[in-house]
């Protein structure tokens, strides 16, 4: 079975993710659909697929997937006009940008039967895989904390952060969904601090670009996610993963893995410094899995509950900021 796909938004994620189907052995590019019609016929000319409607892929019985790379507030709509047309959905983070919304969007997938995977693409880096192999085989124990550091090279433009859902709905969610998956247990506390140090222009747009979150859950694993708005030294991402017998890390992705050695010391390429260069390969490896989900009815992962449950957590951050104390998010 080949799994014939539609983009929904021919931007910037789009291009990635219709050139990762191109790539896919399993899965090919039908259609494109995008508001913005010269960027829809660019990428369909490109990919010698055709340009479509939504509502055109929708009923197409010749359309299994749609990958939807659309605004943020489309997408909670999108996936449920899709869930009843009966098509698999792969659908950028976050499903909406309010719990109750996803919850309502949530149930319309489930009635329907419909496949639904979120696109936290972390969980597709092959060093954060290998990590996470070495977690679950028991070589460091029993997981005590865990620590996730992202800062990205500089700020996006005050435009996107206004309409961003704010640092920790945009950016720290992809720590808090690393978080949960290398926890292994429900998050039941969190606790977060922001600052604004890098752009007076963020804090009048209403929104923080430095700050640090404390995750707990019951039995009293931890994990701390540290992120800014600005490294000058590249795009950084690290992990570490604290156990009872012992640690295990992932490092950052240089330009180049070769160091220079002399009597003045060591020196390497600089890091990576934008995100899809960053995680090119996680991009690739997700829509493959999607792939194979629906090939094979597998349950995607991650799923729309792990969408609901990143966006819990974001939520309480936002909230433990603006009460300045810890809270209790139940289970997420």
């Amino acid at each position: 079975m080949t799994v014939r796909f539609a983009v929904l938004g021919a931007g910037r994620i789009g291009q990635v993710h219709a050139k990762a189907i191109d790539a896919d052995r399993d899965a090919t590019l039908v259609a494109i659909a995008d508001a913005i019609e010269p960027a829809a016929q660019s990428l369909a000319e490109f990919y010698s697929a055709s340009v479509s409607s939504i509502d055109a892929i929708a009923a197409s019985a010749d359309i299994d997937a749609v990958v939807i790379c659309t605004p943020t507030d489309m997408h909670a709509d999108l996936i449920e006009q899709f869930a009843k047309a009966g098509k698999a959905i792969f659908c950028e983070k976050p499903i909406d940008l309010d719990v109750a919304r996803v919850r309502t969007c949530l149930a319309t997938v489930a009635a329907n039967e419909a496949t639904l995977m979120v696109a936290f693409q972390r969980r597709f880096d092959p060093d954060f895989m290998a990590l996470k192999e070495r977690v679950d085989s028991g070589v460091i124990g029993d997981v005590e904390m865990v620590v996730l550091t992202s800062r990205d090279p500089a700020p996006p433009p005050i435009e996107y952060i206004k309409r961003s859902g704010g640092l920790f709905r945009d950016m720290a969610i992809h720590d808090l969904d690393v978080a949960r998956w290398l926890l292994g247990e429900p998050v039941v506390t969190v606790q977060a601090v922001a600052s604004v140090l890098v752009d007076p222009a963020i804090a009048a747009a209403g929104d923080f670009d430095t700050a640090n979150i404390l995750l707990t859950t019951d039995s009293g694993r931890q994990a701390t996610v540290n992120n800014s708005r600005r490294a000058g030294y590249g795009y950084d991402q690290r992990i570490e993963v604290f156990g009872s017998k012992g640690m295990v890390s992932a490092l950052n992705t240089h330009e180049s893995n070769t160091v220079v050695a002399t009597a003045e010391g060591f020196t390497q390429p600089a890091l990576q410094d934008f995100f899809m260069t960053r995680y090119e390969r996680a991009y690739a490896n997700e829509i493959a899995a999607f792939v194979q989900c629906v090939k094979t009815g597998a349950d995607p992962n991650p799923s729309g509950e792990d969408g609901l449950n990143a966006l819990i957590l974001a939520d309480a951050a936002v909230q433990s900021v603006a009460q300045r104390r810890t809270i209790d998010v139940g289970i997420a």
